[in-house]
Parts: C-alpha cells; structure tokens; sequence
C-alpha cells in the first residue's frame, strides 16, 4: 500500500494542471469570441433599439416581443461585427491599436470567424422574422448589408464611407420602432436623422486621432494622412451645426416636449463649441474633448427623449 500511495497522489496532481489548462484555454477562446462580436457596440445599439421601440407606443406595449428584439438585433450585431474584423483582418494587422485582435494575432481563425459572422447575421434575422415581424427583420438585414458588405469594403478606397457607415449606425432606434409596430414615418426619420448627424463629429474625431494607424493601413478615412489642417475640424463643426435643428425635430413631430428641446439644445451646443475648438486648434486634446462629449451627447438625449415621450403620455407619476 505504502509503494502505490506515492503513485496515487502523482497521479491527481498531475491531472489537475490538465483540467486547469482546459479550463483557461476555454475561457481564452470564450473572450476571444466575445471581443469579436465587439459587446459595447452591440449594448449601444440595443439601448437605441430600446429608446425607439417606446417612442413608438401610444398604448400597451410587449415585454416579450422587446425581448424578442433584443435577441434578434444583438445576433445581427455580432454577425456584422465578425464579418468587419473578418474583411479588414489584414490592415487591423497593420495598425497599433487593432494588432491583437483576436484575427490578427491568430487566436481566431479566418473560417470560424467567417463562419461565427453569416451564422449570427442569419439566425438572429430568422428570428426576428419569426418572433417580431417582417419589417424589423428587413430593416435589421439591411443595416447588416451595409455595414459589413458596403460600409466595411469602402475604407479601402473613398473617405465617403464614413458617410455610408452612418446610415447603419443611424437605424437602430428605428429597428426598435418598427419592432413595436410603427410605420415608416417623419417620427421615425427624426430619429434617425439625430443619430446619423450625431455620428459624424464623433468618428471624426477618432479619424483624426488614429490617422497614422489609418493611413499605414490604407483605409481611406479622414484625414488619411494628408496634410489637410483644419479640415477635419471644419466637417466636425459643419456637422455638428447641422445637428442643433435636426435634435429638435423629435419635438416638432410630437415625440417630446419643451424639457426635450431645452437638453437638445443645451447639448448642442456644447458639442459644437467642443467641434469649433477642434477645428480652430487640432490637438489629441481637443480631438479627445469632441469623442468625450460625443459619449455623453448621446445617452444623455436619449435618457431626457425617452422620459420626456412617457411624461408627455402621461406614463410617469404626476405628470
């Protein structure tokens, strides 16, 4: 007994590194598939999806069929995000702060990437169709398309495909408002109007920030290297002027009221002073000042939209 004992206990030991070595190469891969379906992103696009879908109601509204958006966008979300990195893994190879993704540092292979991408894109458009209504999952399919297959490609070769880029990022909050049974209408083009203006000051800031990453990796985004002072500030601050009227259609169409139209405008402007010091002074600073502000714009408006909308229908206590 005394001779096997010694033989018993090598024996546990050494199987326990195993177990602890599957289990850290599981939780690895387990992140690795998590970053690449970028979860921040996914999370913003269902806080909007959110924001829409209520905006639309006028009367009762479904726990289960929001639900049933949640789970259908964010698979959509995810299929598009994988299909990005998919496409553009060789030039995130080329730029410093997108190396060690999980493609171009080899963790995750191309096919199960590729594969992870049309899989999510496919299954979580079925579900919408199945479980929410045909609109949703048309509109959701579209933004799919544009954002991987058109958006995606055109970073190679034009600067205006911050501009098509846009159109996806914009139409989330009206996935949301399809998917609570809303038309196609003015209502719903504000909103997207508010987003898509909202993106540009943002993303160029970002452009400008990483412009040597873009520009060694051959993506065409402004100012894609070039000696263009001042440009990129001047777009910001067209843009974000172009967003102060648009922010208050929301208002005009009945969606809100004058505690909506007050933030808008307030907000506003302190993203355009933030867009206007940009231009006049391009500095990380500044640039950095434009990309903060941009991340407290949005969910701010959203938040005083959202409780303006069930103030004005009477939904809140004491209203």
């Amino acid at each position: 007994m005394s001779a096997i004992a010694p033989l018993t206990t090598t024996h546990k030991n050494a199987a326990q590194p195993v177990s602890l070595g599957w289990s850290s190469a599981m939780a690895s891969r387990l992140a690795d598939y998590i970053e690449i379906s970028k979860p921040r992103i996914s999370l913003m696009v269902l806080l909007t999806v959110t924001v829409g879908y209520f905006l639309s109601l006028e009367g009762a509204w479904s726990p289960a069929t929001l639900v049933h958006a949640w789970i259908g966008i964010a698979l959509v979300a995810m299929g598009s995000s994988a299909l990005n990195q998919w496409i553009e893994r060789e030039t995130d190879g080329r730029m410093r702060r997108t190396m060690n993704r999980p493609l171009p540092s080899g963790r995750l292979s191309p096919a199960e990437v590729l594969t992870l991408g049309f899989v999510c894109g496919g299954v979580g458009t079925a579900y919408l169709a199945a479980f929410v209504n045909g609109p949703t999952a048309a509109m959701t399919a579209l933004t799919f398309v544009l954002y991987a297959g058109v958006y995606t490609p055109l970073k190679r070769y034009t600067s205006l495909c911050t501009a098509v880029g846009a159109i996806p990022g914009a139409l989330p909050p009206v996935l949301g408002w399809l998917a609570a049974g809303g038309r196609l209408d003015w209502s719903a083009a504000s909103l997207f109007g508010l987003l898509f203006l909202w993106q540009f000051p943002h993303f160029l800031a970002i452009a400008w920030l990483h412009k040597e990453d873009y520009c060694a990796a051959g993506l065409r985004m402004l100012p894609a290297g070039r000696s263009l002072p001042h440009v990129t500030g001047l777009l910001a601050v067209g843009y974000a002027l172009g967003l102060l009227p648009v922010s208050l259609l929301p208002a005009y169409f009945g969606l809100a009221g004058l505690a909506y139209s007050a933030t808008a405008l307030v907000l506003g402007i302190v993203y355009l002073v933030a867009s206007i010091q940009f231009a006049c002074d391009e500095t990380r600073e500044s640039a950095r000042r434009v990309l903060w502000v941009s991340l407290l714009y949005l969910p701010l408006m959203l938040v005083v939209l959202t409780w303006d909308h069930f103030r004005l229908l009477g939904w809140l206590p004491g209203a």
